[in-house]
């Protein structure tokens, strides 16, 4: 993969960390497999690691969607306030269409 691949963010509703985390592994995925569903499979296995299941990605060149994403809320007694956190992004990285979202 070329270090001057092209990134195009279409939609995100994740943490800046988080976001740019999906771009690198999916930067990985891309300098280590050739087939799509290989590609989706790493790229949802890091993010199963990382942040816990569940998440699902979809991995193509052309491909539609309509998904409901998941919006976890928290309440943290000691801070005494919610955290939300946000699991969806929806980018290309040069001509391949990469969704990743949490749900279940």
């Amino acid at each position: 993969m070329s270090t001057e691949s092209k990134i195009l963010v279409r939609n995100v509703d994740m943490s800046e960390e988080m976001h740019h985390e999906a771009i690198e592994c999916a930067t990985q995925a891309l300098e280590k497999y050739n087939i799509e569903k290989d590609i989706a499979a790493y790229i949802k296995r890091e993010f199963d690691k990382k942040y816990g299941p569940t998440w699902h990605c979809v991995v193509g060149r052309n491909f539609g969607s309509y998904v409901t994403h998941e919006l976890w809320t928290a309440v943290i007694v000691i801070l005494r306030g919610n955290v939300k956190t946000k699991h969806f992004i929806y980018f290309y990285h040069d001509k391949i269409a990469i969704l990743l979202f949490k749900s279940g």
